[in-house]
């Protein structure tokens, strides 16, 4: 049963214990936080298993291609900038797939919140290795190891011009919750990485192994340092997770930069009829 009050949709099916149960339910008491209704958000799914919060989220939503979250997320956005527009993707949706959507969306820094899912597998297909697995890591499509170095996306989202890099644990909802509200409030290109362990296929990524190793970033912490930031991002290599708002700064979004959408929305805007004449322009 659909609750509108609460974002509730049909139950979900993940496994139990899944780091999804925690960030599905953060989005939802972040939304409810905010003051949206289901008619006043608009959320694209990549695939995977975060893509399968598709049914269990009551918005206005739609499940992409592969990979292509982001650009329809930025689709939405143009059409009605006014918008909050969210996309709730797994780390090999947008970084393996999608990757190249998400260099091109912070570089344009269009405002969006990018929401990731990263447990370094490719859980729904039932654990090949994602682009931010350790190198080395086993699994059935690398049996004897990833040769591979993994990505590192908040660094990527960094130096691309991402004006809004946070991480989070799927094990931490009030940390979540907030780094969400934030994300959505700021205006400009928002990623959120969620550290999120797969209990399945993932049995070296577990609850324990990030409790023992994530940290919440100090009180002082400069957001705007951009060095610092990167260092920050390259603690992973040495299994260290800050959690927190690495980096913030404001910046013009791509939509304020549009000389067509400074009065009013694309969907707002008369429709064009006139096609007869446009035809003869091309016969």
């Amino acid at each position: 049963m659909t609750n509108i009050n609460d974002f509730s949709g049909y139950n979900p099916t993940w496994c139990p214990g899944c780091g999804d149960w925690g960030i599905g339910l953060s989005i939802k008491q972040a939304f409810v936080q905010l003051g949206y209704d289901p008619s006043s958000v608009a959320v694209v799914f990549g695939i995977g298993c975060s893509g399968n919060m598709n049914d269990f989220i009551n918005a206005y939503a739609m499940h992409s291609l592969h990979g292509r979250a982001l650009p329809n997320a930025i689709g939405i956005k143009l059409a009605n900038h006014n918008l909050p527009v969210v996309a709730i993707v797994g780390d090999g949706d947008c970084y393996g797939e999608g990757g190249n959507h998400l260099l091109h969306a912070c570089r344009g820094n269009h405002d969006i919140t990018v929401i990731v899912h990263d447990n370094s597998v490719y859980g729904l297909t039932t654990g090949q290795v994602a682009p931010t697995a350790a190198k080395g890591f086993k699994s059935k499509s690398t049996p004897s190891g990833i040769i591979e170095v993994p990505i590192n996306p908040m660094a990527l989202a960094l130096i691309n011009g991402a004006t809004f890099v946070a991480q989070s644990f799927a094990g931490d909802m009030a940390t979540m919750v907030s780094l969400i509200k934030a994300g959505i409030a700021h205006k400009g290109f928002s990623l959120i990485n969620i550290l999120q362990p797969c209990v399945t296929f993932n049995k070296i990524n577990t609850f324990q192994y990030y409790l023992q190793r994530v940290y919440k970033l100090p009180q002082d912490y400069k957001k705007d340092d951009l060095k610092e930031a990167l260092g920050k991002s390259l603690e992973v290599g040495q299994e260290k997770f800050p959690l927190g708002v690495l980096y913030q700064v404001e910046r013009p979004s791509f939509t304020d930069q549009i000389d067509q959408l400074k009065d009013q929305t694309l969907v707002s805007r008369e429709r064009f009829a006139d096609f007869q004449n446009l035809y003869q322009d091309f016969i």
